[in-house]
């Protein structure tokens, strides 16, 4: 403790292992933390997306150099950050790294509904992204629902000009979740220039199974289903299992 609050600071590193030989350790997170101030290598709020795997609601990387502040009073927080954006864009053309955004977050949580209101500005592009979320439990579990609005393609968000998404996280027992989930994704075609959304839809359908196995060590399934004008349908997924320390 200091005389501003609690001061801690967070290190991650992340092991990629293909065999003997080809190995590789990044650094995920490293940053410190102190009196609603963070400052360092950290995942930015565009990463707290929906607990399945259907949903795409940020694009490109969602970890960055930033320095942001978030104030919190009970039930309601607020923040804003700035963000180097350190990587090329996924399908913009003509856009490179080392350009910084804004972005600013505001949550509420009233019993059990909480709501997310998450927008992006990008500096180099000149466009904004907003994103909101909003999370109920009903019944035996959690219902998402989510939207996403870009003006143009930007780093924050370039997969569609709007899209929707909604999934249930049915929890049946202590062991299993099942996540169902569908998203839909409107003018996701680019112009030429890159500037802004032509048209084309797309959606995406799916589940996600986790499985508790024994006291941390879990395992995840996703099999998702995605369709788009004028493209290939794929199925892809993927199986995890996961140690916790």
């Amino acid at each position: 403790d200091t005389e501003y609050g609690t001061l801690t600071g967070v290190i991650t590193l992340r092991y990629n292992v293909d065999n003997a030989s080809d190995q590789e350790a990044l650094l995920d997170e490293g940053y410190i933390d102190i009196a609603g101030f963070r400052v360092g290598k950290l995942y930015s709020w565009w990463d707290d997306d929906m607990s399945g795997e259907t949903d795409t609601l940020a694009s490109n990387e969602t970890t960055h150099n930033s320095i942001r502040y978030q104030y919190e009073s009970g039930a309601f927080a607020a923040g804003i950050s700035v963000d180097e954006l350190e990587d090329d864009y996924a399908t913009k053309p003509g856009e490179g790294p080392n350009n910084f955004g804004v972005a600013g977050q505001v949550s509420y949580k009233a019993g059990a509904i909480s709501a997310y209101l998450l927008a992006g500005y990008d500096t180099d592009t000149s466009e904004v992204a907003v994103r909101g979320i909003v999370y109920a439990d009903i019944g035996p579990g959690t219902l998402g629902i989510a939207g996403v609005w870009a003006s143009g393609a930007n780093y924050y968000y370039e997969e569609s000009e709007w899209t929707i998404a909604a999934e249930y996280a049915l929890k049946i027992n202590d062991k299993w979740k099942i996540t169902p989930g569908f998203q839909y994704f409107e003018n996701i075609a680019l112009e030429a220039d890159g500037n802004g959304f032509t048209g084309g839809s797309a959606y995406t359908t799916g589940v996600t199974i986790d499985y508790q196995i024994v006291e941390d060590l879990r395992t995840k399934l996703s099999v998702q289903y995605h369709d788009e004008d004028e493209g290939d349908d794929e199925v892809f997924g993927f199986l995890r299992f996961q140690r916790d320390f």
